[in-house]
């Protein structure tokens, strides 16, 4: 893993940085040498199994176009039947509602420091790990914490909101 000091001022990460402090969380956000956009290049990058990262999947709630933040294990498929049933209809939001809902660009969306609160939702796949890491409001912010620590963060329950994985079909 390679950590340097981040380079002066960027909004996202220094809100998330801000938040996490006030939180009183225990492990403040890092800067990664090298952006990690994906879950596969944040595990790579951490050295971590590609499930313990904590990706922030946003959509856009149909009858009100407010923001529903899934956090969702990286190696999960969000099932958005599962979402829209705790929360309403719900549809996919694009790279501009993304930003303008949480300050944050596609590939560095934090699961906290939202400028606008969102409904939010973690998956319960997370807790197989007692340590997960997610974005920081840049693709080179991470940070460390434990699911029970998302739950605190953002004042978000635990729920089942992953694809489950499909059985082969035995061949014709």
């Amino acid at each position: 893993m390679t950590i340097t000091a981040p380079e002066p001022s960027h909004d996202g990460f220094d809100r998330v940085c801000q938040h996490l402090q006030a939180q009183g969380h225990a492990h403040p956000a890092q800067w990664l040498h090298t952006p990690a956009r994906t879950c596969q290049e944040a595990a790579e990058a951490l050295g971590l199994q590609t499930g313990q990262i904590a990706k922030s999947v946003i959509f856009k709630r149909k009858s009100d176009n407010r923001a529903v933040l899934v956090v969702a294990s990286g190696d999960q498929r969000v099932d958005e039947k599962k979402v829209a049933a705790l929360v309403g209809p719900i549809g996919r939001a694009d790279a501009d509602f993304v930003k303008a809902q949480t300050g944050f660009s596609i590939g560095g969306v934090s699961p906290v420091a939202h400028l606008h609160p969102p409904v939010t939702l973690v998956d319960d796949t997370l807790f197989r790990f007692n340590e997960v890491w997610a974005a920081a409001g840049h693709p080179n912010g991470v940070f460390r914490c434990s699911p029970q620590d998302l739950l605190r963060l953002t004042g978000a329950p635990s729920a089942d909101v992953a694809q489950k994985a499909q059985a082969a079909q035995p061949s014709p």
